[in-house]
């Protein structure tokens, strides 16, 4: 638990700078990666871009190498990568990793949630046993949910479990995403949340769900309650109504502490008979980054094999199919 949590903070000591990666895909996930990669000292990047660049991290990098047109123009002519990073609207996503895998890439960073649908994802399973394919679930790799592991496995493990998954959907800007996107808004962004939840207590096998209220765009509701028990016997609930007002957030308890993390980026506790949450302090190795873009880098160029902290295309299928379960896809 503490070694895992130990390699996070300090990757900023690892040796990336002669590592070539390949980025598909130039809006703002896409940014986010060039901007994580350079500050790793990681200095052969390419970025291939359908329509030019939309964003000031990849225009005005030194050293990083522009391609337009599409992947569907330039993927085949490329030599193996170190790592391929995919960064494309959703609906592009699996079309390009199969490019990729039949192209001779074989270490692929696919953004989340690869697709709305699991069973498209069965497409990648030929390739896995001589790829490296994981899926890119950064909150995964914050440093503090590791440092909660930590405390939680310290206090004698997580007694029970409530989130919330409320989205703001006034901010959404509907013109970056198709209708198809939008109808499975719970599989394309909550996860965010949920796979967090499941990450820590394990798959939800037993949920009692509920649904209200119905969206233009998303008419499976727009209010989620429910309940239920995860594979370790871990109790759970949970919350989300995304007409109203609140934000993502996990609540965790042990039978000494309670832990919080709202927002998702920070960690704070809370001492049994006491009302007051403090916050805990936790380290990061690359602060002026977004969490968990540097730590996915690292652990898709490492030797890390750290199985249950990053998502594999198995266990990508089950986050989805628990969205399914809550959301009544």
């Amino acid at each position: 638990m503490n070694e895992f949590y130990e390699w996070l903070i300090n990757i900023n000591k690892l040796d990336f700078k002669d590592k070539s990666v390949l980025i598909l895909g130039s809006g703002k996930i896409a940014d986010q990666y060039a901007f994580a990669l350079q500050k790793m000292n990681i200095r052969d990047i390419t970025v291939i871009s359908r329509k030019g660049l939309e964003n000031d991290h990849i225009k005005n990098s030194l050293g990083v190498k522009i391609l337009d047109g599409g992947f569907e123009k330039h993927l085949r002519n490329f030599n193996k990568q170190d790592l391929l990073i995919i960064a494309l609207p959703t609906e592009s996503l699996l079309k390009a990793a199969e490019m990729a895998l039949e192209s001779g890439q074989t270490n692929i960073l696919i953004e989340k949630p690869a697709s709305l649908f699991p069973e498209n994802l069965n497409l990648l399973d030929k390739f896995e046993q001589n790829s490296k394919i994981r899926i890119a679930y950064n909150r995964l790799l914050y440093t503090n949910f590791h440092k909660l592991k930590q405390l939680t496995h310290d206090d004698g493990g997580i007694t029970s479990v409530k989130f919330t998954f409320t989205e703001w959907i006034d901010k959404i800007d509907f013109s970056n995403y198709d209708d198809q996107t939008l109808k499975f808004w719970g599989i394309q962004n909550s996860l965010h949340v949920i796979s967090m939840v499941i990450d820590l207590i394990g798959d939800l096998k037993q949920i009692s769900s509920f649904s209200n209220g119905k969206l233009n765009w998303h008419p499976s509701g727009s209010c989620f309650v429910g309940s239920g028990i995860s594979e370790q016997n871990i109790p759970f609930s949970y919350h989300a109504d995304w007409e109203s007002g609140d934000r993502w957030g996990i609540e965790v308890f042990t039978t000494k502490n309670s832990y919080k993390l709202i927002p998702l980026e920070d960690l704070y506790v809370c001492k049994k008979n006491s009302l007051v949450y403090r916050q805990v302090k936790f380290d990061k190795a690359f602060s002026e980054v977004k969490q968990g873009i540097c730590e996915e880098i690292a652990f898709m160029l490492s030797e890390m094999n750290d199985m249950q902290s990053f998502v594999t295309v198995t266990k990508a299928k089950r986050f989805i199919e628990t969205a399914k379960k809550i959301f009544k896809y």
